[in-house]
């Protein structure tokens, strides 16, 4: 199975694949770190990022796609483009759920990666993307999810 982390950051969603085939977790080559929207006022843009994503969804073959929930009110609140990018990718046929950080912290406390981040190739913006893939996997194989 494999799974596409997303943490949306303003006008950009910062992107990690993780796969999980014969007990092995694997985190795949992808051209794409990240999809930044600056015009989200327009349709336009938002339909250029939901095309771009799901393309790349398509192209990677992913089955489930999770991303970090943010709050909605408050200080901590994420942006309005944030969750225009959130509703363009759910509005996709793939199956998305979102995970707040408090359940990420707690389910890779529990079953913490067995390799150090650093030794990934990914960079270190995708640490918290990578870290809802890796928390919904488990969620999955667990049968928590």
């Amino acid at each position: 199975m494999r799974v596409c982390g997303v943490e949306l950051k303003g006008g950009e969603a910062i992107i990690s694949l993780l796969s999980y085939e014969g007990e092995t977790f694997n985190v795949p080559e992808c051209r794409k770190v990240s999809f930044s929207v600056s015009q989200s006022a327009t349709a336009e843009a938002i339909r250029d990022f939901h095309f771009a994503f799901h393309k790349l969804m398509q192209d990677y073959k992913v089955d489930e796609i999770v991303i970090i929930e943010r709050e909605q009110k408050g200080k901590l609140a994420g942006s309005a483009t944030s969750f225009k990018l959130e509703a363009a990718i759910q509005l996709g046929d793939l199956p998305v759920t979102l995970l707040s950080p408090v359940t990420i912290k707690e389910q890779n406390k529990r079953n913490p990666p067995q390799v150090d981040f650093d030794s990934l190739d990914l960079k270190r913006v995708q640490q918290g993307a990578f870290e809802a893939a890796f928390a919904q996997q488990n969620r999955r194989i667990f049968g928590k999810a």
